[in-house]
């Protein structure tokens, strides 16, 4: 078989759909995973002075990690919409491949950056809980918002992904 029997052998339609769904999970686990570490960093600099902060630190960290889980919904909706884990599988055209690989843009860009600029702002709760424990909320809500667009992201993909034919 030459390469380019091999080529003509590629559903090129469930390709590019796959495609989206692995820059979905890459680039928003990328983010969360990035932005958990950036908090955990600064999450040890106050527990070494006072580990009572634990569990008030440990919401601060994981907040930015739920990207990533965002990212894995939407590559999960697309394997199951292909049939790949189960069920009929299905033969995409190009464009409907393009379809969902455009689907899944909206939660590997905004999951990347968001869960960033989400840890950004967890960081800054971290200090704020190490000088003024008490405004813990504070904190969680301030970086809850950053999630807000994460949400809508997941959101936009998921009716792309779920409805797309």
């Amino acid at each position: 078989m030459t390469f380019s029997d091999l080529l003509s052998t590629i559903s090129w339609g469930n390709a590019l759909a796959v495609l989206g769904a692995a820059i979905a999970v890459i680039f928003a686990g990328i983010g969360s995973a990035k932005g958990v570490g950036m908090v955990g960093e600064s999450a040890a600099g106050l527990l070494s002075e006072d580990p009572s902060k634990f569990g008030k630190a440990l919401v601060l960290q994981a907040l930015p990690g739920t990207q990533g889980i965002y990212g894995f919904i939407i590559a999960f909706l697309v394997v199951m919409k292909l049939g790949i884990l189960g069920g009929t599988p299905v033969e995409l055209t190009v464009a409907q491949g393009t379809y969902y690989l455009f689907g899944c843009l909206p939660m590997a860009v905004v999951g990347y950056f968001s869960a960033i600029k989400q840890a950004r702002v967890a960081v800054t709760g971290i200090s704020l809980i190490a000088k003024r424990p008490k405004e813990v909320g504070k904190a969680i809500t301030s970086s809850a918002l950053v999630e807000m667009y994460a949400i809508l992201a997941l959101l936009v993909s998921v009716l792309i992904v779920f409805f797309g034919k």
